[in-house]
């Protein structure tokens, strides 16, 4: 396989959401959004795979779509995917080119942003862009990929207990991912999540002086 922007982000989302199985050739992907499904299939060129519906926990159902293909399952393994790496994933082998396409993904999959007024201030608005693993490697690796790239070094915290990490950005280092996350609005992202981000920016542009 050949590296893209669409399969980097295919790659991002199965980093989080996704699983190989352990016969070697069945890739599975789970998301609370059908449409994040269908831009996965259109970015690795399987539109031909059903979404089918599960039961997940508390009896909530999400989308998936469960497919063979033994060329991409060896393409993650190569990558540095494994099956059962939730706790295990760490650094993975992303071109420099495609990182930030793979973080988008990886964002889409298993990432948050929320903005909110702080009362201590005076029109301060805040916005954080946040990147969640149970892998404190894999949180390790992406940390130190961005802040090689733009200069940006986050905050690292660890939930005591559900044992998730995040790698949070504040304002000014979320501003400078921001803009290579997202450098149009043609690139393969999750549409809900990108207009909340979109929201947050025009907030901070309508609070500027004229």
């Amino acid at each position: 396989m050949v590296w893209s922007p669409e399969l980097a982000y295919a790659i991002g989302l199965l980093a989080t959401d996704g699983s190989l199985s352990n016969d070697g050739r069945h890739i599975n992907l789970t998301s609370k959004d059908e449409d994040q499904l269908k831009t996965f299939l259109s970015c690795i060129d399987r539109p031909d795979v059903p979404i089918s519906r599960k039961r997940g926990g508390f009896h909530k159902d999400t989308a998936q779509v469960q497919f063979s293909d033994v060329t991409l399952y060896d393409f993650c393994l190569v990558v540095g995917l494994t099956p059962n790496k939730t706790k295990t994933i760490s650094a993975l082998a992303i071109p420099d080119e495609f990182f930030f396409d793979f973080l988008r993904g990886h964002h889409d999959g298993d990432g948050c942003f929320y903005s909110y007024l702080d009362p201590r201030w005076k029109s301060s608005f805040m916005f954080y862009l946040a990147f969640i693993s149970a892998s404190g490697a894999h949180i390790d690796w992406i940390q130190s990929n961005v802040e090689r790239l733009v200069g940006a070094r986050g905050h690292i915290t660890v939930s005591s207990r559900s044992c998730v990490v995040q790698l949070k950005y504040a304002k000014a280092d979320s501003l400078k991912l921001l803009r290579r996350l997202y450098p149009n609005s043609s690139v393969p992202h999750l549409a809900r999540k990108r207009l909340k981000i979109v929201r947050a920016l025009r907030i901070i542009r309508e609070s500027l002086p004229a």
